[in-house]
């Protein structure tokens, strides 16, 4: 999770003026984390469901309307700059969505650029998808000249000096050449042509997702600033748009509006509207429990939240939710924000008003015997996480990625989605172990969840089952003993046929269905291909299978 470094001195200047230890003490009640601090600096941890707080800004400004020092929903004068982007009708298969500021009277002197730049680096893997769902460009604003032109360049065309080069390259030499280029040239080498941002006079701003032109480097001296977000998601682009531009206007920046002209349709942004919403107060007193707080309890709380608030009648206000905060998606996030200001060790606890005689649930009775069989062959239980990443499931596994459960704001770019499989799990089990002595034979029983546009809901969960054995003789035979053996204990039937899975060895995989009287079963065996062993950075061959309950 992100981790904010700032001084306390950084703080001061934002108008918090609190002794050391006191500031210690009150930070982490409202939803952050200390993880160090010394006597210059702290560094405080933050959930990724709150990016407007990975900057000092954000931090000052929640902060303030914690302690009551200033509460209320912050208001933000957004004036016309008077420039405009044109953006190329060929962006739109290739990286469609743009947002442009520009911002004036910035201050980056001492740490302050620093902090800038890391705010950046952690909204592009907070909210970004390490920059392929949203990329971000600060520039000098005062060295380029509008209007700004979003263009599909050709590979060849348009060199230019790339941050941290002292010579011109083409796109596609960027690609080829520099390192962050090496790193994200995945995001859009598919495509015939590349991403630029240009001034009128053809100097390249930035070529996004990949890097910016040395042409507009930030420096400590620079004081007026364009920020352009990129993306495939428009909603993301103008929330990242609207998250660091109010953070700038924290430390007395101004901030000016652009024109996006998409041809006869024109966009201004950013747009720092606040949105509305409604919060009840029985609902909110039932849900946090042991409170007994009235509509202008509630008022006050919303407004250390740095909410506005209304109060409709005696059970209902209306919410003005700022335009950084996005995390608000329905009432009850309201309802947290109530209970944080509130403050969690000052709500009371209860016993239950009911009480309940529990039983077993049928499949965890099929699920222990499912563990006493594995036990019994040798097998070692692994609980992996549900949470996975497109390339370690799909991209490590050799797997075509298919339509998933992807986490809205993920904790690190390795926890992205939710796995429909189990192997690639037991794959990085073995990759965090392949110190210990083979033989090694581990088993994992866990739900995965699917998409599917036939069911009512799109999301479907299961369960499965799944192993792996690592050693210098495994072989095909010794893995179809062992699922022999697996489902003649559970009672089920066995029928095989061909399989060309991937992720195993061409001729020697084959997949497996069978029933019983709880129930069917399919999956895949076999020999795990020497490709997949060696995106695990394993060096000895590895047999597994996976089986799916139905």
């Amino acid at each position: 999770m992100p981790v904010i470094t700032f001084k306390y001195q950084d703080l001061k200047d934002l108008g918090i003026d609190m002794d050391k230890n006191e500031l210690i003490n009150t930070l982490p009640m409202m939803a952050s984390d200390i993880e160090d601090f010394n006597d210059e600096e702290i560094k405080v941890e933050f959930f990724p469901n709150r990016p407007d707080n990975l900057s000092i800004e954000g931090i000052a400004r929640s902060f303030k309307g914690f302690i009551g020092q200033e509460t209320g929903l912050a208001q933000y004068k957004v004036e016309k700059s008077g420039e405009s982007v044109i953006i190329d009708e060929k962006m739109k298969s290739i990286r469609p969505y743009i947002g442009f500021a520009k911002i004036e009277g910035v201050n980056f002197k001492g740490d302050k650029l620093k902090y800038v730049m890391d705010f950046q680096e952690n909204l592009h893997w907070v909210i970004g998808r390490d920059r392929k769902k949203v990329a971000i460009g600060i520039h000098n604003a005062d060295v380029v000249k509008a209007p700004y032109h979003y263009i599909a360049s050709l590979p060849d065309e348009n060199a230019f000096v790339a941050l941290e080069k002292d010579v011109e390259m083409t796109p596609e030499e960027i690609l080829n050449k520099h390192d962050k280029g090496e790193k994200y040239a995945h995001l859009i080498s598919e495509f015939d042509c590349y991403p630029l941002i240009l001034d009128d006079e053809g100097r390249v701003l930035s070529m996004p997702p990949i890097i910016n032109g040395e042409l507009t480097k930030i420096s400590e001296d620079v004081e007026n600033i364009i920020v352009d977000v990129t993306g495939t998601d428009e909603r993301a682009v103008n929330q990242t748009l609207n998250i660091i531009c109010s953070s700038f206007a924290e430390s007395g920046g101004k901030i000016k509006s652009m024109d996006l002209e998409y041809g006869d349709r024109i966009i201004t942004t950013p747009d720092l509207t606040a949105q509305t919403g409604l919060v009840h107060v029985d609902r909110a007193n039932k849900l946090i429990g042991g409170t007994s707080l009235n509509a202008g309890d509630i008022q006050e709380l919303l407004e250390r939240a740095r909410f506005g608030a209304e109060i409709i009648d005696d059970n209902e206000l209306k919410v003005y939710i700022p335009s950084y905060r996005i995390d608000i998606l329905h009432e009850v996030d309201i309802i947290e924000n109530i209970a944080i200001q509130y403050r969690i060790n000052n709500i009371q606890s209860q016993l239950p008003e009911v009480s309940t005689v529990a039983y077993p649930n049928s499949w965890f009775s099929t699920e222990k015997l499912i563990r006493e069989v594995m036990v019994g062959m040798g097998f070692q239980e692994v609980m992996s996480l549900m949470l996975t990443s497109t390339q370690s499931h799909y991209e490590n596994m050799l797997q075509e990625e298919k339509e998933h459960v992807d986490v809205l704001k993920p904790i690190s770019v390795d926890r992205t989605m939710i796995r429909t499989s189990l192997i690639n799990g037991l794959m990085e089990f073995l990759e965090d172990n392949k110190h210990e002595d083979l033989p090694q034979k581990i088993f994992e029983i866990g739900d995965v969840l699917y998409l599917d546009r036939n069911q009512e809901n799109n999301v479907v969960s299961c369960k499965k089952l799944a192993g792996l054995i690592c050693h210098s003789q495994a072989n095909f035979t010794e893995i179809k003993s062992s699922i022999t053996a697996i489902l003649n204990n559970l009672g089920y039937s066995m029928n095989l046929s061909s399989s060309d899975n991937a992720s195993f060895i061409e001729g020697r995989v084959a997949s497996v269905d069978g029933s019983a009287k709880n129930g069917e079963i399919k999956g895949v065996f076999g020999e795990i291909s020497p490709e997949v062993i060696t995106n695990f950075n394993l060096d000895y061959p590895v047999i597994g299978f996976e089986i799916e309950f139905f």
